[in-house]
């Protein structure tokens, strides 16, 4: 870990800290590879009104010190949360929440502002012990580095500096459905990214998390083994779909098909993504396997606007709309100061205007 601020998931503004976080540190809630929401700390939830969830906490459930975990942390954290502000990760989480009922020592109520579809999905934010916390004003507190959660993994030594230490929690609520594969994790501390990289290639460190897709720039291409996992983000065409040429839905689908989106990948990404033709997919429950497969067809693409009553003549493809002879024409909208969506704009014009090419055939 590089940049490190402190070790509360809480309040750090370094979201790597959650690779640390999550292993020591539980949420309500928690989502799984297929995107379903499972159980973490709460045991059962449900929607009792259009802005009221009722949550049930798992009994036995035991922080690293040995306290039960009650609802008074579930309520301390949410608070906590929402008296930080917008700038800290988990504001969004709770910024629809009004407020928090404790009903006993593990049952709890939440009361929405607005209702909000897959509320549920929010619960996933770590929580945090009020009695660990008490009397303490937790955005200087020096227990931010010391954390303490109910998770599999809880800490052993801390230098700031230099290493922190996990081992196993003895006492998890879950060891006897899910046993850890490691009994120790050491976690090097750097100052700056540079230094990561510097110390995987010197093999200091043994595993190394990026997002970034030109790694190889930083630690070369020999010497180690590479697992990808795709992301969760995406770049899409945001259509207005009130114009009088994208309403239409057949002008949309020739334009998916006329975008090359391999060659773009390709040419000016290097390769180091993959076409997303839904924004539900890499195995989310909710994937529609029967949807349409938009793949780069231009011949497709000429055939649907034809179909559709559209013909080319003068240079463009033109339609009798509302007894007005309309020319289809797009104007695409980006970013001038982002270089790279910049060049993948050029690429999309050159593909559209492939269509109005094979138009002349």
């Amino acid at each position: 870990m590089s940049n490190l601020d402190n070790l509360n998931p809480i309040i750090s503004k370094n979201q790597n800290i959650q690779d640390m976080s999550k292993l020591v540190y539980e949420p309500l809630l928690r989502v799984t590879e297929d995107f379903k929401i499972e159980g973490a700390l709460a045991e059962e939830w449900s929607k009792a009104e259009d802005k009221v969830y009722l949550i049930k906490l798992r009994e036995g459930v035991k922080w690293h010190n040995g306290n039960n975990l009650i609802a008074a942390d579930v309520k301390f954290t949410v608070d906590t949360i929402k008296s930080l502000g917008n700038e800290y990760v988990y504001f969004a989480n709770v910024s629809n929440i009004e407020n928090v009922d404790i009903i006993s020592d593990t049952i709890l109520r939440i009361y929405l502002y607005e209702e909000e579809p897959f509320f549920e999905y929010n619960l996933t934010f770590p929580i945090i012990s009020l009695s660990y916390f008490s009397g303490e004003d937790i955005k200087i507190s020096e227990k931010n580095n010391i954390p303490m959660g109910t998770g599999m993994y809880k800490i052993k030594s801390v230098d700031m500096n230099s290493q922190i230490q996990l081992v196993t929690n003895d006492n998890w609520w879950n060891s006897q459905n899910i046993k850890p594969k490691l009994n120790e994790i050491n976690i090097k501390v750097y100052s700056s990214v540079a230094e990561v990289y510097n110390a995987y290639k010197l093999g200091s460190i043994d595993l190394l998390n990026t997002t970034l897709s030109n790694i190889e720039e930083n630690i070369g291409t020999i010497g180690y083994s590479t697992k990808e996992t795709c992301g969760r983000e995406f770049d899409y065409l945001a259509l207005n779909c009130g114009s009088d040429m994208l309403k239409n839905k057949e002008v949309r689908q020739a334009v998916s098909y006329a975008i090359n989106k391999k060659d773009i990948i390709n040419n000016i990404f290097g390769g180091k993504y993959i076409e997303a033709d839904y924004p539900l997919g890499y195995g989310s429950y909710l994937y529609n396997k029967d949807i349409s497969n938009y793949e780069y067809n231009v011949d497709k693409a000429k055939q649907i606007l034809q179909n559709n009553g559209w013909t080319y003549s003068n240079k463009y493809w033109q339609k009798k709309i509302d007894y007005r002879n309309v020319r289809l024409k797009i104007d695409l909208l980006v970013n001038s100061s982002n270089e790279t969506r910049v060049k993948v704009a050029n690429m999309i014009k050159e593909d559209i205007e492939e269509i109005r090419n094979r138009g002349k055939c």
